[in-house]
């Protein structure tokens, strides 16, 4: 029972600690060209707390790869995005990182791909996930490095699909670890 409490106060504890990000989230594309990184901190906590609220704890060797890498593929998602608004971007006077990489995106989204693989290849092995866990990974960077690749960063259409096709990442991310899970 005790533990059980501790875990809800840890828990609502960290919960509340996101509450900075969430109120800052929506300002920042007025004051950096990284609103996406904010984004990522803030939609990502979500790593930290479900870890928290499932293992009582913060093992810093699996929870902190994992957060950087989600936040690294968001930064790559939501740059995509973003590319479909930068005209009106540019016309308002709010910034992203379309307009911060511009000619350099599909490098800085390389980039972030690799980070945010490398990050979760180093969560899975400090928590023990089976083999299968990396052969989804090999699948997930396939798919991340065709999104990459092959986007049109001038067309919103393209940017939109590239966008809407990170549900099939994350697919394949959950599918790993369900399958490293089991077979460990």
């Amino acid at each position: 029972m005790i533990s059980l409490i501790g875990i809800l106060i840890q828990s609502r504890v960290l919960g509340a600690s996101s509450l900075l990000l969430v109120f800052s989230y929506p300002l920042m594309k007025r004051f950096t060209f990284w609103p996406q990184a904010f984004l990522g901190l803030t939609f990502n906590w979500g790593a930290l707390l479900g870890w928290a609220a499932v293992k009582g704890n913060l093992d810093p060797f699996i929870v902190l790869p994992l957060y950087v890498s989600g936040v690294c593929w968001t930064l790559v998602y939501d740059t995509i995005y973003a590319h479909q608004d930068k005209e009106d971007d540019l016309k308002v006077g709010v910034k992203s990182t379309a307009l911060r990489f511009g000619d350099s995106t599909k490098e800085w989204l390389t980039g972030f791909g690799i980070a945010s693989l490398g990050g979760l290849a180093l969560s899975g092995f400090n928590a023990e996930l089976g083999w299968p866990y990396y052969a989804f990974l090999g699948v997930a960077s396939g798919h991340l490095g065709w999104q990459i690749w092959t986007v049109n960063l001038c067309c919103r259409s393209d940017c939109n699909r590239k966008f809407v096709s990170n549900k099939w990442y994350g697919a394949i991310i959950f599918g790993g670890i369900l399958a490293g899970r089991l077979s460990s």
